[in-house]
C-alpha cells in the first residue's frame, strides 16, 4: 500500500508541474500520445520547463532532489536550460530538526553532546539532501580546544532510499522500453550508478576515509586546502572535521574579499 500511495503522488507531481510533456513527448506510442493530450488539456504552465522540473524534485524529496543534483553534473545529457535550473538544487533542501541531529550524536557516541563539544551551533550552517552541518567547538582527547564541523546523516535514510530508488527503477525501464529518446539517456545505467553513489554516501567512515586521502594527496602542494579528519570522532551517522574558512569556488569571479565558511569535501 505505501508503495502505491507514493507512486500515486509521484504521478501527482508529475502531472502537477507537467513533467509528462518533458517525458511523454517524445513517446511515439499512439495511446500514450493521447494520454498526453488528456492530462495536459486546461493547463496553465507558464513557468520554464528547468523550473517546473526542479520545483518538482523538490516536493519529490531528499532523494530525488539528489538525482536532480546528480543529473546537473551531466551536461552531456541535459538541454542548458535544465541542467542550470537544477543546478540551484545544490542548496535548497531544508534543514532537519536540530534536536534530531543532537540525539543522532548522542546515539553514535553514547553521551550527551555537551560532554562531546565545549560548544555546539544547534542551527545548522548548511543543509543538503543527505545530512546537514553544525558548527562546534571540539574537545579532543587531549583536552584541546578545536573548531569543528559536525556532519549529520538525515534520519531514516536507507529506508527512504531504498524504496525511491526501487520506484525510479520502474519508471526508468519504462522509459527505456517505450521511448526512443529516452533510450539515448540510458536512464538504467544511469539510476544504477545512482544507486551506488546514494549507498556510499550513507557511511560516513568512508567518505571521512575518502577525504583524509585526499588530505594526504594533496599535502605539500599548496593548492588547496583539505580539513582534518577527527578519527575519534567519526561514526556511519556522524563526521567531525576542522573548521575552515573561506570564498567559495563560485564567488572568485566577483573579486569579493568577504571570508564564508566552505563546503566540505563530500557534503550532499
Amino acid at each position: 500500500m505505501t508503495r502505491l500511495l507514493r507512486s500515486a503522488y509521484i504521478v501527482l507531481i508529475v502531472l502537477r508541474y507537467g513533467l509528462d510533456e518533458l517525458v511523454l513527448s517524445s513517446f511515439k506510442h499512439p495511446w500514450l500520445v493521447l494520454a498526453t493530450r488528456v492530462v495536459s488539456f486546461g493547463r496553465k504552465l507558464d513557468a520554464p520547463r528547468g523550473q517546473r522540473l526542479r520545483e518538482a524534485l523538490e516536493h519529490l524529496g531528499p532523494i530525488f532532489v539528489k538525482f536532480g543534483q546528480v543529473l546537473s553534473t551531466r551536461r552531456d545529457l541535459l538541454p542548458v536550460d535544465i541542467a542550470d535550473e537544477l543546478a540551484k538544487l545544490q542548496d535548497r533542501v531544508p534543514p532537519f530538526s536540530s534536536d534530531v541531529a543532537v540525539a543522532t550524536i548522542e546515539r553514535a557516541f553514547r553521551k550527551p553532546v555537551e560532554e562531546i563539544f565545549a560548544s555546539f551551533e544547534r542551527v545548522p550552517v548548511a543543509s543538503a539532501s543527505i545530512a546537514q552541518v553544525h558548527f562546534a567547538t571540539l574537545i579532543t582527547r587531549d583536552g584541546q580546544l578545536r573548531d569543528v564541523a559536525v556532519k549529520v546523516l538525515r534520519p531514516g535514510m536507507l529506508k527512504v532510499i531504498e524504496k525511491d530508488l526501487d520506484l525510479m527503477r520502474t519508471m526508468a525501464r519504462w522509459v527505456d522500453k517505450l521511448s526512443g529518446e529516452g533510450k539515448r539517456l540510458k536512464p538504467r545505467e544511469v539510476v544504477a550508478e545512482f544507486d551506488k553513489y546514494l549507498h556510499d554516501e550513507l557511511d560516513l567512515i568512508r567518505e571521512a576515509s575518502s577525504a583524509a586521502q585526499l588530505r594526504r594527496n594533496m599535502d605539500g602542494l599548496n593548492l588547496v586546502l583539505i580539513p582534518e579528519i577527527f578519527w575519534d570522532f567519526c561514526m556511519p551517522e556522524v563526521m567531525v572535521m576542522e573548521r575552515m574558512n573561506g570564498v567559495p569556488i563560485s564567488q572568485q569571479a566577483t573579486g569579493t574579499r568577504r571570508r564564508h565558511h566552505l563546503l566540505y569535501p563530500g557534503f550532499s
